[in-house]
Parts: C-alpha cells; structure tokens; sequence
C-alpha cells in the first residue's frame, strides 16, 4: 500500500476505488488486527479525500438561466 501522502494526488475514481477494496478487506474479517487498523486509517484519509472532491466540484457546478433579455447565462448552482 502506497504512503498516505500520495492520498492528495489521487482523482476521486482513484481514491474511491481503493476505499471500496479497503472496505471489502475489512469486510471479509482475514485481515489480521494490525493491518486491519493501518487500513481503516488510510480509508478514514481516503473518505476524507473523497469528501474534500466532491465538495470542490459541487462548488464549480453552475446552472444555465435565461436572463431578462432572453440570452443564457450562468449562476452558482443551489444545492440546499
């Protein structure tokens, strides 16, 4: 398993997959308690890596509107 400073580096496909193989691991109750802690240690860092992308590409996401004059423009999207 590589260092947990690589985490930053990861796309969200990347990061998300390798936290679905932690989770499976963890699941399948083979792995010894050791090692079972240093995963759940990199999930907990990958979930939060996860959290962290999907929060910046919600804060990109914009909606198209029509304005007055009936030309498209853009505005922040509203997720709440």
């Amino acid at each position: 398993m590589a260092d947990a400073a690589d985490i930053d580096g990861l796309s969200f496909e990347l990061a998300l997959a390798e936290l679905e193989k932690i989770v499976a691991q963890l699941e399948s109750g083979q792995t010894p308690l050791e090692q079972s802690i240093e995963l759940y240690e990199r999930g907990a860092k990958l979930k939060a890596h996860c959290e962290s992308r999907l929060e910046a590409a919600r804060l990109r996401v914009e909606k198209i509107v029509m304005g007055a004059d009936g030309a498209p423009g853009v505005e922040a999207a509203d997720f709440s």
